[in-house]
């Protein structure tokens, strides 16, 4: 992980710590003392570091200027300050990059004159033109100002107290009918090198504002009524965010599914940061009681958060870099769709906000075989079918070859890429960890559903119907026993299993912990050893990690048997 700044003021000299955490090797983080008047050799090797620097961070660098590689806060004159930010200014012109001055602030040094120190942000789209894409699920309870909040964000314009912001993001008549989402919408917010939001308020498309930005925040805003958990947890699970955003009401508090929603990121380890909403309704008193409320919640044993709340540009830049590198801080902003209070600060910590892996995961990631998960299927006249999802693994080019399947006798058949679209624009290459639609042309859409993968043919892909998994049961009203049915999620899996067997025991009970066997009812899954699991029942609820697949071979599965054309033999 990424060394960063920790000790931050909250203004004032006096709690300034007088140093930094030293510098690290790696990562996106750069200490510069000062940068006055560089000769052209020094000059070229600056410009090699920031070249590095910005590898580490795909595309995004922070430089503290008046700081030594020890962490030693010296500060410049106001004159040295100048030249310096003059030199980084020429350091990223020779690179292609933009930069913008997060924050200054003085230090307490022995000297008469004023010194200051500047942290600034390098940022440039990469050169294989993949724009930095982060997705954020948005939780919180029915009735929150989900969709209104990402309404406002993504149209640019503020609410009227009455829901207009958020019409253009329903996709079902009924939903406008009632005012609850329903189903999984995308909405794309796009940040450009220099920092400002690209959005749709200059009638843009969504083409336009993926050429201008050289960051894409993808918000996935999810059902809050409980009648919908099943898509909600779809959501969480198969969409893989690399962030989740939970909005709490001001005048309602912690209510309805909030509590559950909050859990769901906890289980799935998905980072999160708290918004809310709605603050020009109630008073003062009402929102910090809000904030105290959940300031509570965040500091019991089971969550173990340290909530962090953000008041000022400051405090963003602070809970951005923070909440990155350590997944304890919860960041907490106060805001309103309808006045516009305290938007700005959200859009400072989404533009600052760094992606959770670095450049060598994702190198990492790219070397594997190609796996697809398939999470939703359309049909597109003129087109044909088209199935939208994430690359988990691999490299996917258009006109490759992939199987995919299980089919629901376990059987996988052969396909052919068409064209590949991310974000409404055409993409020649796909990457691991990038979501995407992918045309496959005269494909039978009959033959495919969710939860299944493609993959490359040379994989041979495990697929089972009887799998173990260690689980802690989060809820239940009676006993958890052999012969009880529940709903199974793993990544894009979602299907309904019997428990076969618990291990060592007869029956579980709340809060206990057990090796589960399952098996599914209907067809066989493509499953991974280590892949995270959560599974309902009406109230029964339990998180786990999937340690055990009874493997079907594909020999024994009849991969043989004629499948028309486009057999596929081992």
């Amino acid at each position: 992980k990424t060394k960063k700044k920790n000790g931050r003021s909250r203004g004032g000299k006096a709690n300034n710590p007088p140093y930094l955490p030293p510098e690290a090797e790696d990562g996106n983080i750069e200490y510069k003392l000062k940068l006055v008047n560089p000769s052209q050799y020094r000059f070229e090797h600056l410009v090699t570091q920031m070249k590095w620097r910005l590898q580490e961070g795909r595309g995004e660098a922070v430089y503290q200027i008046g700081v030594e590689d020890n962490g030693l806060l010296v500060g410049l004159s106001e004159e040295e300050m100048r030249a310096s930010l003059k030199t980084l200014r020429r350091m990223a012109e020779k690179v292609g990059a933009d930069i913008t001055v997060l924050r200054e602030r003085e230090v307490d040094y022995d000297s008469d004159v004023p010194r200051k120190i500047t942290e600034v942000l390098v940022r440039k789209v990469p050169d294989n033109q993949q724009f930095l894409d982060l997705r954020v699920a948005v939780l919180g309870n029915v009735d929150s100002g989900k969709s209104t909040l990402l309404g406002v964000l993504t149209q640019g314009e503020l609410d009227n107290g009455r829901g207009r912001a958020r019409l253009n993001l329903f996709r079902h008549l009924h939903e406008i009918q009632s005012g609850r989402t329903s189903s999984i919408s995308f909405e794309i917010l796009g940040f450009n090198s220099k920092g400002e939001v690209v959005n749709y308020s200059d009638s843009r498309t969504a083409e336009e504002i993926c050429e201008s930005s050289s960051k894409m925040i993808t918000f996935i805003d999810l059902a809050g009524h409980h009648k919908y958990l099943k898509t909600t947890i779809f959501g969480l699970t198969s969409y893989c965010p690399d962030f989740a955003m939970l909005v709490v009401s001001a005048n309602t508090g912690i209510a309805g599914t909030t509590r559950e929603h909050l859990g769901l990121a906890m289980a799935l380890k998905v980072p999160f940061f708290i918004v809310i909403s709605k603050v020009d309704l109630c008073s003062k008193a009402t929102v910090e009681r809000t904030v105290k409320q959940l300031e509570r919640i965040l500091k019991q044993p089971g969550c173990n958060k340290l909530p962090l709340l953000v008041n000022s540009d400051d405090d963003a830049v602070t809970a951005a870099q923070q909440f990155a590198q350590s997944p304890n801080i919860t960041p907490i902003f106060t805001l309103s769709s309808v006045s516009g209070e305290n938007l700005d600060l959200l859009k400072v910590f989404l533009n600052i906000l760094p992606p959770l892996t670095n450049s060598k995961e994702q190198e990492e990631l790219m070397q594997q075989l190609t796996e697809f998960q398939v999470d939703e299927i359309y049909t597109v006249p003129e087109v044909g079918t088209v199935v939208g999802g994430t690359l988990s693994s691999g490299i996917c080019r258009e006109g490759e070859n992939l199987v995919v399947g299980p089919t629901d006798d376990g059987k996988f058949l052969r396909l052919k890429v068409c064209s590949i679209q991310r974000n409404r624009s055409a993409c020649r290459v796909l990457r691991a960890g990038q979501a995407a639609t992918l045309a496959l042309g005269p494909f039978d859409r009959s033959l495919l559903r969710k939860g299944m993968v493609m993959v490359s043919p040379e994989m041979n892909p495990t697929i089972c119907s009887v799998f173990e998994a260690e689980i802690v049961l989060l809820f239940h009203a009676t006993t958890f026993r052999k012969g009880f049915q529940v709903t199974v999620h793993v990544g894009n899996v979602r299907q309904t299993a019997i428990v076969e067997k618990i291990h060592g025991k007869d029956k579980l009970r709340t809060g206990e912990k057990a090796v589960v066997c399952f098996r599914f009812i209907k067809h066989p899954e493509y499953l991974k050893i280590g892949a995270k699991l959560l599974f309902r029942e009406g109230v029964t609820k339990g998180i786990g990690h999937v340690t055990d697949l009874q493997a079907i071979t594909t020999k024994e599965n009849g991969v043989e048997e004629s499948l028309g054309p486009g057999q596929l033999n081992f």
